[in-house]
């Protein structure tokens, strides 16, 4: 009798070992953001700001005004070699193609979109500063991104709105 209801013991625990984990792994699944999900053909459609005045000057990831990524193009394959495509007519920008390497990257339970700018002939692990960005939202049709800047001695934040094209 000792030994049955030892048995009965274990097989309740472990039954209920399961569904804990099996339910934890899809949440998990649910609020994260993953290489599959992300990869595809995304364009910027809107930027917006947060702590930082209308009509401010700001060039993101240094490289031009945030009016010049509007409508930017951005590559983003399997296999992390990805671009993006300046195409904006907006005065003062210039068409350009980047290549980048990219790859998604959780921080304290936060999913980062990040990726290196890399050069004809460079390689990616030549390549010392990045750009990280936090996933606020993501679906199959859409994604936000939301990056921390210092403006003004304060944290202000830009918020990339992007569809799948």
């Amino acid at each position: 009798m000792k030994h049955l209801t030892l048995a009965v013991l274990c097989l309740v625990a472990a039954v209920f070992a399961i569904s804990c984990k099996s339910q934890k792994a899809a949440t998990d699944t649910a609020q994260s953001a993953s290489k599959g999900s992300v990869k595809g053909n995304w364009v910027i459609t809107d930027i917006t700001f947060d702590g930082i005045p209308r009509g401010s000057k700001v060039t993101v990831f240094d490289e031009a005004s945030y009016n010049c990524f509007k409508g930017s193009q951005w590559i983003l394959p399997s296999n992390n070699n990805g671009s993006y495509t300046l195409s904006s007519t907006e005065d003062g920008c210039s068409t350009a193609t980047q290549a980048i390497v990219w790859s998604i990257y959780k921080q304290g339970g936060v999913d980062m979109f990040q990726f290196k700018k890399v050069g004809t002939g460079v390689k990616a692990k030549n390549v010392t500063e990045g750009y990280r960005v936090e996933i606020s939202s993501l679906s199959a049709t859409s994604m936000v991104w939301r990056a921390a800047v210092d403006f003004e001695g304060k944290t202000a934040y830009i918020i990339y709105t992007l569809q799948r094209s």
